[in-house]
């Protein structure tokens, strides 16, 4: 019995007492199946595998007629020092062959600590579930006994909701998008300054020809592994999406993230303009606004305009529809702002108004003046005027892509933690239970099953892969107390210490990692263990 065994009420179990009682493999499907391959069995494909080679989704290989997991897992650490080695062999049969420099440093006092999580990241999978998860970890956290269960699942019911920060028109609502010329999803409802998408999904996987489902699991993967994608929207503009970067639109970088919509930025900025203009247009696809018809405007006692506009008028100085959606000012597919003007009422207007047009980001803005003919005549903009301007787009966001994956965890993968599933779901409805993917925080929906989404960004690099069923596999991690883990009929006989998953690894030995990878936590996550869940 190691130290940390002894005080962290673990059993010290080198396996789990039962690990062989009818958790082994199933037999071959086909009796001529030559001896020298080996049966996949992490997941419905079933491939039978030649020695030296890998399976059809390259995830699992025959090294030696042993089946093994070619990725190793990866670990998060609060704190690495960097001439620490980043790739550690198991000690196991068929582990990798330590090099040098790998000395084992990272076996001490990391169990003490605190400080390492298990991720399901390269973990290997159970499917199907009717043996407990690779990885089961009992650990510390701030003295109180934890289980981690760890695995890779495979998900079919899942896909990627993704928020482009831009007011350029990208396509209609439920306009398809195209992936390498095969639909793969579709245009969603527009939010605040950005538009979304989703893409992926049980239909698109499985629902249509087999080219549809492979060629929306590449982008899936491509997506959570934060690689670019090219993509067309029936319609609509061409797009060039990766997580955390700025959004290509016909070819064009977008910049900035409009501050608000029309009536928003009139609001924000209508003390800065008054006195030093008699009237501002703030364009925008969705609300234009005009600041003295603006509620804004009338606190601060400006005198109407006698400006008309086109559009439908929702409610005082906010309207709709003054042009059509595009990539010009604001949203609109309008070139000229003067052409959302109607007219100018006599004796309201005079000459010498001065008039202000701007987009909802600033990168457009034109000042006028109106002539003895009440036309608008486009003038040097006044240094003051140009310094709101300036902070309207200072104001403005960066452009970027926001992908989420969204996946149903409510299946059998829940058998891999439980003998009674549903006590697994009720238990992450108590906030018992802590879902992470890769170790990164995951929202869990409401309702009934186990639907959770994470961003990406906040995930370790490369945590997607694909089998050719087709469909995605993801990391996910279940954190709990030892003791709620053993209420909700956990496989307790299969927690083993966190010493012993850093030894050797999973506990089983079919499919199972030859090798860690250590990574730094993101100090943007939330450590995993201890930590409240995030909850719907």
């Amino acid at each position: 019995m190691t130290e940390h065994t002894k005080t962290d009420g673990l059993p010290a179990m080198d396996l789990p007492p039962n690990a062989d009682i009818g958790l082994g493999k199933a037999p071959p499907r086909n009796d001529r199946m030559s001896v020298a391959k080996v049966e996949c069995n992490a997941c419905p494909v079933l491939c039978q595998i030649s020695d030296g080679r890998t399976g059809a989704c390259d995830r699992y290989a025959n090294r030696d007629g042993v089946l093994v997991r070619v990725d190793p897992v990866v670990l998060l650490r609060r704190e690495l020092a960097a001439d620490e080695p980043a790739l550690v062999p198991f000690l196991r049969a068929g582990g990798e062959e330590a090099r040098d420099g790998d000395a084992p440093a990272w076996r001490g006092d990391l169990l003490h600590a605190d400080g390492v999580f298990v991720t399901g990241v390269g973990s290997s999978t159970t499917y199907p579930d009717y043996k407990p998860a690779p990885f089961i970890v009992g650990s510390q956290a701030r003295g109180v006994d934890m289980v981690t269960v760890v695995t890779e699942g495979i998900f079919s019911y899942c896909s990627f909701k993704v928020k482009i920060d831009t007011d350029r028109f990208l396509g209609a609502e439920q306009a398809n998008v195209r992936y390498r010329g095969e639909v793969v999803g579709h245009v969603t409802t527009a939010e605040y300054g950005s538009q979304m998408l989703s893409l992926g999904g049980v239909h698109h996987l499985t629902g249509g020809s087999k080219k549809e489902g492979r060629m929306t699991v590449e982008l899936m993967q491509k997506l959570g592994n934060k690689q670019p994608v090219e993509c067309t929207i029936d319609g609509g503009a061409n797009l060039v999406v990766q997580a955390g970067r700025a959004p290509i639109v016909n070819g064009v970088e977008e910049q900035r993230m409009r501050v608000g919509c029309g009536s928003a930025a009139v609001g924000i900025f209508a003390r800065q303009f008054a006195g030093v203009a008699d009237e501002v247009v703030v364009v925008d696809d969705h609300i234009t606004g005009v600041l003295t018809e603006h509620q804004a405007g009338r606190c601060l006692d400006m005198p109407p305009s006698g400006i008309h506009m086109h559009g439908r008028k929702s409610t005082p100085g906010r309207y709709f529809q003054v042009a059509n959606p595009g990539d010009g000012w604001g949203g609109t597919d309008i070139a000229d702002p003067l052409s959302i003007i109607e007219s100018w009422e006599e004796g309201v207007a005079r000459p010498g108004l001065r008039l202000l047009m701007t987009s909802t980001t600033g990168e457009h803005a034109q000042w006028y003046v109106l002539d003895e003919a009440l036309r608008p005549v486009e003038q040097p903009m006044p240094e003051e005027v140009r310094r709101i301007v300036e902070r309207i787009g200072e104001n403005c966001e960066p452009s970027l892509c926001s992908v989420l994956f969204l996946g149903g965890a409510g299946g059998s993968l829940r058998a891999g933690v439980t003998e009674n599933p549903v006590l697994l779901t009720r238990a992450i409805k108590r906030a018992l239970v802590n879902v992470t993917c890769g170790g990164a925080p995951a929202y869990v929906w409401p309702g009934g099953g186990i639907t959770v989404m994470a961003d990406v960004m906040r995930m370790p690099d490369n945590s997607f892969g694909t089998v050719p069923t087709p469909a995605i596999v993801a990391p996910i991690e279940f954190s709990m107390r030892l003791s709620d883990y053993a209420a909700l009929g956990g496989h307790v006989d299969h927690v083993f210490p966190l010493a012993q998953a850093l030894a050797r690894g999973a506990w089983q030995d079919d499919g199972a990692p030859l090798a860690l990878r250590w990574q730094r936590a993101d100090d943007a996550n939330p450590w995993p263990l201890g930590q409240p869940p995030m909850l719907g």
